[in-house]
């Protein structure tokens, strides 16, 4: 056994006795998907994975998501760059482990970047990459799904953007606690993680920000 392989059976180790953490395989991940097909097939459906991992599932969500963008908008460069960031923009998770944060961000923006090359043949531009990349930092979040918390030294409530399209061009930016959005306050509306019209609740957002063109949401000010 190499050296490598060695410690990296003992950090894992380590992890699952520490954290809890277990690895899906995509086969075991695909059958469960399945399961919700009719939502893991709808670009704008939401979907948030408390202990997200290195992203097993929220990657093949994506993945199902921008099959659908290709399928019906790969003839328009215009049109799939606005679905396709829809699809990102609706995939949420939550880690305890900055490593594994880090890595889900990761894998999520390169299987953007591979779908985009795979269709148009060349990588995107600064602009797109520069969106796609700050979506995953809003919406893959270092916390404690179980407190609700961030975590480190500064540790305040996790907090994700809701991002809905305003028309064809423009995207509306809301932030909501997660501890808001999972409170038991029944109201027969949508929220964030329910756009379905059943018997759900309104969260009220803890800020605003003002509609933008949507390869201009990468400029948002978050101060």
């Amino acid at each position: 056994m190499q050296k490598d392989e060695l410690i990296n059976q003992i950090r894992t180790k380590k992890r699952v006795a520490d954290h809890g953490e277990v690895f899906t395989a995509e086969r075991e991940v695909n059958a469960m998907l399945d399961l919700v097909k009719n939502e893991t097939d709808r670009i704008e459906s939401r979907f948030l994975e408390p202990a997200c991992g290195s992203g097993n599932f929220l990657v093949e969500v994506l993945k199902r998501k921008l099959d659908q963008v290709v399928y019906r908008y790969k003839k328009s460069h215009n049109e799939f760059l606005r679905y396709s960031i829809v699809a990102v923009s609706s995939i949420y998770g939550v880690d305890i482990l900055e490593d594994n944060v880090k890595e889900c961000r990761k894998n999520l923006y390169e299987i953007y970047i591979l779908y985009y090359k795979t269709v148009f043949k060349c990588s995107p531009n600064d602009k797109v990459a520069k969106v796609i990349s700050y979506i995953l930092s809003k919406n893959i979040v270092h916390g404690d799904a179980l407190s609700m918390m961030t975590v480190g030294n500064n540790s305040k409530p996790i907090v994700f953007a809701e991002w809905s399209s305003v028309n064809s061009i423009k995207i509306k930016r809301r932030d909501y606690t997660l501890a808001e959005l999972l409170a038991n306050a029944p109201f027969e509306e949508k929220n964030l993680f329910s756009d379905l019209f059943e018997e759900v609740f309104i969260p009220k957002p803890i800020k605003e920000y003002p509609s933008k063109h949507f390869l201009n949401i990468g400029d948002y000010n978050d101060e």
